[in-house]
């Protein structure tokens, strides 16, 4: 993506999530220091919070809709260290769609893009 084109510079404004995820990384404007992370336990520990805060609704038949909580936490420590990002989406007992994800800088799928707030 040619970071000066029009195209790019209407993406960056916009508000609709990127079709890549590492393409957050270029829309500094929405992103906050407060959920900027250095270490991955931090990063693990928000998207627990923010799962348990929005649990996913239950199947009407009692079986499982989604995988582990615990299942969703291990693939996270697994892939945040390798630079992969970590997206978790499921619809709430409300039939509301909750998307919340972790993008990773560097970023493993897009090294050239740079981090909106870099480590100190």
């Amino acid at each position: 993506m040619e970071l000066n084109s029009e195209q790019t510079r209407a993406f960056v404004a916009s508000t609709l999530p990127p079709l890549m995820t590492g393409h957050w990384l270029m829309r500094q404007h929405q992103t906050a220091t407060d959920r900027t992370w250095t270490r991955v336990v931090a990063a693990v520990t928000w998207l627990k919070s923010t799962y348990e805060a929005n649990p996913p609704a239950d199947r009407d038949d009692g079986g499982r809709a989604y995988v582990t909580l615990e299942h969703k936490i291990a693939h996270a420590m697994d892939s945040l260290p390798r630079g992969v990002d970590v997206c978790w989406v499921h619809y709430t007992k409300s039939q509301s769609l909750v998307s919340f994800s972790v993008v990773c800088c560097l970023n493993h799928h897009h090294p050239g893009l740079p981090c909106p707030f870099p480590p100190a």
